[in-house]
């Protein structure tokens, strides 16, 4: 019997690796809570998912991303955190800057004046020190072990 009440939340991140092998990590306070992940976030209907990326990176840099490309989607069945009875489904991409970085970086976490809902920092943070347990979300704990596994075989 088909179901059509299936609900799906897609999100979408960019994968941002500088020339010191450092990834650009977002720390974020939204929902209450304290949160590290890669820059992104929710599509939106109408939406394709560059477009959406755009849209995110227009937001949290105040920038443009160049040299798009599809990374990892999730490949198995991710319950939502926040939202009841719906499926996460999470796409990255690999990607950089149109142009020398605008915004302020940090080197210490979650760098912002007040932990209110909607505040966010940005850091460079090596790829060979970061370790799954950095950042909060599973599937970006997966992600985060397969970009070592590919940059540890090079």
């Amino acid at each position: 019997m088909l179901k059509l009440d299936i609900k799906y939340n897609i999100r979408v991140y960019a994968l941002i690796i500088n020339e010191r092998k450092e990834i650009l990590l977002s720390d974020e306070y939204q929902m209450d809570m304290k949160m590290v992940k890669f820059p992104g976030g929710g599509m939106e209907h109408g939406e394709g998912t560059i477009d959406c990326l755009q849209r995110e990176a227009m937001e949290e840099f105040g920038q443009s991303l160049v040299n798009i490309r599809h990374y990892y989607t999730t490949d198995y069945y991710q319950p939502a955190l926040f939202f009841k009875d719906t499926q996460l489904v999470s796409i990255y991409y690999l990607a950089e800057f149109s142009e020398e970085i605008r915004f302020r970086l940090s080197r210490k976490p979650f760098d912002i004046q007040e932990m209110k809902n909607g505040q966010q920092s940005f850091r460079w943070v090596p790829l060979s020190g970061v370790v799954e347990e950095d950042l909060t979300f599973p599937i970006d704990r997966k992600v985060i072990r397969l970009l070592k596994d590919i940059k540890d075989e090079e």
